[in-house]
């Protein structure tokens, strides 16, 4: 084993399946050893699909791989819930940012009276489901798209519940309406004021977590009344969309993550899109996870800047 040769692909003398997601202690018992493993994945040979589980770069990303993997880890009465639940159920970008390299703990749960599992996998405890609950995926106890809403909804910073909750709504799996409806059954749990706060304002149109931590911020600047994906159209023609938009103001705030706006390319289609909009009238500020995340950030600054300055306009042209 110690004289492995790896190309692109796993080769021949690799000792495990490689179609399949296989976990450490797998890889361990077939003599491969921990630092093989770290070297594979620092080739990008073999990469981390949840905590303590493998599986080759070459078979990509599929339902069935999700499931394979959880399988590997999931007692078979627990019950996967929050993070993970969403990321099984489709709603990829629920689990913590940079979480594809610095993985963290699953989120599983037990059935009440069944105790917590104590491992470095798994983020455990005792959770009490209604009949409708929970849902069956490959042979695996989730929880339904609808409670995972719910309990992403249920942490510490709104911030955090926004992003998740957006992430639900666009799976399409159940009414807004009925999302609002229940979340009164969770009265007197843990953070459930920041469930309730956040719930009226969550928005499937939303592609991305940092949109909708920008929403959250345009909600404390009055006047402001942003929408997410707003198109941006002149004499019927398509110009863009913006993150966030208001069409009667004719400003828009949009968020550049490093991995769709950082290349040349794309940064050239971002400067041509947006220099259309401008050309038309249009007031844009760009923001970054420096000035969305950082310690110290306040996007409601310029946001308030760029309101003032698009009230300005109206009413010089309404004087003129």
């Amino acid at each position: 084993m110690e004289q492995m040769r790896f190309t692109r692909r796993l080769g021949p003398d690799f000792p495990l399946e490689t179609t399949l997601p296989f976990t450490a202690k797998m890889a361990l018992d077939s003599n491969v050893t921990y630092r093989q493993l770290r070297e594979l994945v620092h080739l990008g040979l073999i990469r981390r699909l949840i905590k303590g589980v493998y599986l080759a770069t070459e078979m990509g990303d599929s339902l069935d791989l999700r499931v394979a993997a959880l399988k590997l880890v999931v007692p078979e009465d627990g019950v996967v819930v929050d993070r993970h639940a969403g990321w099984l159920l489709g709603a990829d970008m629920v689990l913590a940012p940079g979480e594809h390299l610095d993985l963290q703990p699953l989120s599983l749960f037990l059935p009440a009276g069944r105790g917590r599992l104590r491992n470095e996998l798994a983020h455990s405890g005792e959770r009490t489901f209604g009949d409708d609950d929970i849902v069956e995926i490959g042979g695996l106890q989730v929880t339904s798209a609808l409670r995972t809403a719910w309990d992403l909804g249920r942490v510490r910073w709104p911030e955090r519940a926004i992003a998740a909750i957006d992430q639900m709504h666009r799976l399409g799996e159940y009414e807004p309406s009925e999302f609002l409806d229940g979340i009164d059954r969770f009265r007197g749990q843990r953070y459930v004021t920041t469930l309730r706060a956040v719930g009226p304002l969550a928005d499937g149109r939303a592609e991305s977590p940092p949109e909708s931590v920008l929403r959250i911020w345009s909600k404390e600047v009055r006047g402001l009344d942003l929408v997410p994906q707003l198109e941006v159209r002149r004499a019927g023609r398509f110009l863009g969309r913006l993150d966030l938009g208001n069409e009667h103001l004719k400003i828009g705030d949009e968020y550049d993550g490093v991995e769709w706006h950082s290349s040349p390319e794309q940064l050239a289609h971002d400067r041509i899109r947006r220099g259309e909009m401008i050309d038309d009238g249009w007031l844009i500020e760009v923001f970054t996870k420096h000035d969305t995340f950082a310690r110290r950030a306040d996007p409601g600054v310029r946001m308030r800047r760029l309101r003032d300055l698009a009230y300005l306009r109206l009413n010089d042209a309404e004087a003129a």
